[in-house]
């Protein structure tokens, strides 16, 4: 455990301290502030609901449920489980660009939940993943890049979130196919009755 956390602290240091410039430094904590972004999600969300058709209603009450569940357990189960001090309280000369929160590191929610959505968008929306998951990436990164996280809290975070919206897709697809399945039976069990 000692190698991963010398490693992990060499790969944050190359990047948050070696990789520093005046560009990543103002683009950085533009990228990472959950509220630079909250009026365009906030606009997919309802262009989704209202000009999207079944997909986009199904993918809009999805994301909501998905982005809770993920955030609440990557909150209150995984971070207090593996209580990973930040960076930023224990790298000397990090370069911190974001609140150094007491909360504690490991996975980074930024990435749990942008990969989450990533991949489940992705499902819905195939073509969108090549935008979609670059997205989730630098948003990852810029958690690195900000001193609150390491490499391996955005790594986790991804895998993590990755995860959980298969779980999603996957609960989806079995209650869609149940649904199927009954209508489908309950139509043929009419036609009978009416034969």
């Amino acid at each position: 455990m000692e190698i991963i956390q010398n490693i992990d602290a060499w790969l944050f240091s190359l990047i948050n301290i070696g990789l520093a410039n005046p560009v990543t430094d103002r683009f950085m904590p533009f990228i990472t502030e959950r509220n630079n972004w909250f009026i365009f999600y906030v606009l997919i969300w309802l262009y989704l609901v209202i000009k999207g058709g079944r997909t986009g209603r199904i993918s809009a009450i999805m994301i909501l449920l998905l982005i809770l569940f993920s955030d609440q357990v990557s909150d209150n189960l995984l971070k207090p489980l593996f209580a990973r001090v930040r960076p930023c309280h224990v790298i000397p000369g990090a370069n911190i660009l974001a609140n150094c929160s007491e909360a504690f590191s490991f996975p980074s929610n930024h990435a749990v939940n942008n990969f989450a959505a990533a991949a489940m968008f992705s499902h819905f929306y195939p073509k969108m993943k090549w935008f979609l998951f670059p997205g989730a990436a630098i948003v990852a990164l810029s958690r690195v890049f900000c001193g609150v996280h390491y490499p391996f809290d955005i790594v986790g975070g991804a895998l993590i979130g990755v995860a959980f919206a298969k779980l999603f897709i996957r609960a989806w697809e079995f209650a869609e196919a149940k649904l199927s399945r009954n209508g489908s039976a309950g139509g043929s069990q009419q036609k009978e009755e009416t034969a």
